[in-house]
């Protein structure tokens, strides 16, 4: 019996990961792993205004970098029978483009223009602009929000867009419309050259882009003009279909065929963000939250249409029919800092090392530091943080938010410091969960993925006994990618369904934490003090972001 061969790229925030997978197993054949050279060189961002751009540039070329590297790791017959590529990519990550489809930056005039590139998805610079559309929607009434939690972020398309209008003249004169990462990369490798016919993926439009069966589509152009009448025309451009994942974009391009070494009847799948597909290659289950830990994290759950009916989650990230597995609900939640916030204490406490001489290499003082912290005992910290150092995704998104750390004394050493952030970061994902069940969605478990489920068990028993659940820990350190491979499986006709593709490709779990009781009390009481700081910590922050002259 011929084997199929399925191609699943994953375009990270620093880095695209991609792998060859076979089909018939889900074994991964190789994988690549490339980062993207000017973001690496922190070029086109500015932390201080929280501004992070990547050029397209970067994306084209470690894409054909990474597929190159697989292939050439692989026999001739395991590549001429690929038969499927599908991404995932970070959202919402969009990009203006022209009438051509082709991103501004990658025009001579705007090459090195940052408002002409993607907008990753932690730029938030766009705080005046999601509120403007939250105040717009409470004052009007409208519906448009409900499918987004009823609160639009600074993370998200048109918060994105319209921040981009205002702050770029040429750019807005250049701009025919605006499209997430995940749908270019498709719209890229199948030759297309007509913007109007990009395929919006059902994933980035529901969850990111306010577009809904509710309302056969996206909400019309007098909502978006009576914010500001620079919106005037965007959505009247978008299409009302949107597409699954398990769906074809359309087949590979004689060009990039060419370019990849790969046969014209391969097929491109529609494009999804990351932990969605990621939640796939996890092998979600329904009411088990799926939690993709990296610099973020991003929390994926699935319930039965029929279970939901009319019920709105408040507060998450969105509810879309089929935005993760066709036929079911996919809600998101997560949080805008986890690996990030860790990351930064780490630059904290070496920042001296910068004077060294160039040859001294870069002190990771994490691993050190975790085993330290888990030697403490739970009670044994009275620093209490909130983990809002980039803003709060979930519950309630608010990327205006700063951190807070109470309690520090002249014997906090920056081991009790950084238990005291990771405790922060687990109580802020049991907010999540909270929020879920007090809105009568119930959580029955919990799924790990991503760099810290696999390699930091202090972090993933201490967020089991904050939560008091289990959480299973996924086999692969490449869910996004074998998500998308199983997407890609689907989409070339291999499998009729992604669940179909998601038991036969999955890799199993290889571990699981179990709470401890006694540890669990213990955390619920410094819960208590994690829920009243962000209470007491609001009224200063919102006095600091409404007063500039405290700036």
């Amino acid at each position: 019996m011929e084997k199929y061969y399925v191609i699943g790229i994953d375009f990270g925030t620093d880095s695209v990961r991609t792998i060859i997978a076979d089909a018939s197993s889900g074994e991964e054949m190789c994988s690549s792993i490339y980062y993207y050279p000017r973001w690496k060189n922190k070029k086109y961002c500015n932390p201080v205004l929280q501004q992070y751009r990547q050029h397209p540039s970067d994306y084209i070329e470690v894409l054909e970098q990474s597929i190159k590297d697989c292939i050439s790791k692989v026999s001739k017959e395991t590549a001429g029978n690929i038969r499927g590529i599908s991404v995932d990519t970070t959202g919402s990550t969009p990009v203006a483009v022209n009438r051509n489809g082709t991103p501004l930056s990658l025009l001579p005039e705007f090459s090195e223009n940052p408002n002409a590139m993607f907008v990753l998805w932690k730029d938030h610079t766009a705080i005046k602009e999601a509120e403007e559309i939250n105040s717009h929607s409470r004052q009007s009434g409208s519906p448009y929000l409900n499918y987004t939690g009823g609160i639009y972020s600074s993370e998200w398309y048109w918060a994105k867009l319209l921040h981009l209008l205002r702050s770029d003249e040429k750019v807005r004169s250049a701009c025919y419309t605006f499209v997430e990462h995940c749908d270019w990369i498709p719209f890229l490798l199948t030759g297309q050259s007509d913007a109007n016919q990009i395929k919006r993926s059902r994933c980035a439009a529901g969850h990111k882009a306010l577009w809904s069966e509710e309302f056969n589509g996206f909400p019309p152009n007098e909502f978006f003009t009576s914010i500001d009448p620079l919106l005037d025309g965007y959505s009247t451009l978008l299409p009302r279909e949107t597409y699954t994942s398990d769906k074809a974009a359309g087949k590979i391009s004689s060009e990039w065929a060419k370019r990849l070494g790969l046969n014209e009847n391969v097929v491109v799948g529609i494009g999804a963000f990351d932990a969605h597909m990621g939640a796939v290659g996890g092998q979600i289950e329904p009411y088990h939250l799926s939690k993709v830990i990296g610099t973020s994290t991003c929390d994926i759950l699935i319930v039965p249409e029929n279970d939901l009916k009319e019920n709105l989650v408040k507060g998450i990230c969105g509810q879309v029919n089929g935005s993760v597995i066709p036929g079911m609900i996919g809600l998101e939640a997560g949080q805008s800092a986890f690996g990030d916030y860790y990351a930064w204490f780490n630059n904290i406490l070496t920042w001296s090392h910068q004077f060294l001489p160039e040859h001294h290499k870069p002190i990771d003082l994490l691993p050190e530091l975790s085993r330290k912290a888990a030697l403490l005992p739970p009670d044994d910290n009275d620093i209490i943080c909130t983990d809002w150092i980039n803003g709060r995704r979930t519950p309630d998104a608010d990327q205006s938010l700063k951190a807070t750390i109470s309690g520090l004394d002249l014997g906090s050493d920056p081991v009790k410091i950084f238990r005291a952030i990771v405790e922060s970061t687990c109580f802020g994902a049991r907010a999540i969960t909270d929020r879920f069940n007090s809105e009568g969605v119930p959580i029955k478990g919990l799924i790990g993925l991503g760099g810290i489920a696999s390699k930091s068990p202090f972090i993933m028993q201490m967020l089991a006994d904050v939560i008091n659940l289990p959480i299973k820990v996924h086999k692969s350190d490449q869910t996004c990618a074998l998500g998308a491979a199983m997407f890609a499986a689907t989409a070339a006709g291999i499998y009729k369904t992604v669940e179909e593709a998601m038991n036969v490709m999955g890799h199993g779990f290889s571990m699981t934490y179990y709470p401890d009781s006694d540890r669990h009390n213990i955390y619920n009481q410094k819960y208590k003090r994690y829920l009243a700081l962000g209470k007491t910590a609001l009224p200063v922050i919102e006095r600091y972001i409404q007063e500039p002259h405290l700036q």
